[in-house]
């Protein structure tokens, strides 16, 4: 127990400003202005959209624009910051020097931040204040510590509310309906899909509509954060992170097909009443479980040995062809 306290007394010794290096004071007191400077920007001066709910803040804007399908952008910040933590060895170790690379960095999100503000487009500021950020680590700091920020900063793109995904319900709720369809007639339930419905071909005991809120969206944009940071943390090559992060899309289409095929098989067996009651409203929970089990598997089959596992079922088939 003594030893904790100690601890903690040396931890908080080590935040005094008096115990600070003259370095160190200097970098506090540079990086509060920094900080003053960006709440000047973007909390005072980054929203021309939307004044009445969120005054001029870009913050205030994302909060109202983080909910229903883009609830999952308010974990992003915390991810982005365990990303951080998790590479803070890395972080503390990297050489430090300035790098004028940054100013063009810096001077590019500025202008951004000023297009977003004219055009009255705060998703176009928000990526000006995440690129500004790391422009400014890179600039003071050089490249060898702001490497190991790329991802924490490029993690962030993902939290940014884009409206244009929205045109993506109707041709994915069309392509689930189609898919569970042809999946459900193929395993013997016979159904007629008439436009985004399903309906019962036999004894007309149900009939599904698959809404625009059914139409995978939501899972998808959760899904492509989720295997985003897992991509970053469990994959060793960048080939391999990005063809992890890609595969998001089929992964999240997957899992919403096997969700419209329970439900309609729990309508058929138990009756659509008790399919659109309680199993319709919370099968995103174990459908979101479904994506994770085939985001490991993918993950499984990236770093698999292809030439072992190709030479043990050779030897296994050999085996049972001499038996």
């Amino acid at each position: 127990m003594q030893s904790v306290l100690e601890k903690w007394q040396n931890w908080r010794s080590g935040f005094r400003w008096s115990g600070l290096s003259r370095a160190a004071q200097l970098d506090l007191a540079f990086w509060a202005i920094v900080a003053g400077g960006l709440f000047f920007l973007f909390h005072l001066h980054g929203n021309s959209q939307e004044i009445a709910t969120s005054r001029h803040s870009l913050f205030l804007w994302l909060r109202t624009r983080w909910v229903g399908d883009y609830a999952y952008g308010m974990f992003l910040p915390l991810a982005s910051l365990a990303a951080v933590w998790m590479r803070r060895r890395e972080i503390a170790a990297a050489p430090r020097r300035t790098d004028g690379r940054g100013a063009v960095v810096v001077a590019g999100a500025l202008f951004l931040h000023w297009a977003g503000v004219l055009a009255q487009q705060p998703r176009i500021s928000a990526g000006g204040f995440i690129l500004l950020v790391w422009g400014l680590l890179f600039l003071i700091y050089g490249f060898g510590l702001a490497r190991w920020l790329l991802f924490p900063c490029g993690y962030l793109f993902l939290a940014i509310p884009l409206n244009f995904i929205d045109g993506m319900t109707a041709p994915l709720r069309m392509f689930a309906t189609v898919v569970s369809a042809g999946l459900l007639n193929g395993f013997g339930l016979h159904v007629t899909r008439v436009g985004a419905g399903l309906f019962s071909a036999a004894d007309n005991s149900f009939a599904f509509n698959v809404a625009p809120e059914c139409s995978g969206l939501r899972s998808l944009l959760a899904m492509t954060a989720l295997m985003g940071f897992y991509a970053w943390y469990s994959q060793k090559t960048l080939a391999k992170k990005w063809i992890l992060f890609l595969c998001s899309v089929p992964v999240a289409i997957v899992a919403n097909v096997c969700r419209i095929i329970l439900v309609v098989v729990a309508a058929a067996f138990f009756g659509q009443e008790t399919a659109m009651g309680l199993w319709h409203d919370y099968s995103g929970y174990p459908i979101f479980l479904i994506g994770i089990a085939l985001m490991l598997a993918l993950d499984r089959l990236l770093n698999l040995d292809y030439r072992t596992a190709w030479t043990q079922l050779a030897h296994l088939i050999s085996g049972r062809a001499s038996s």
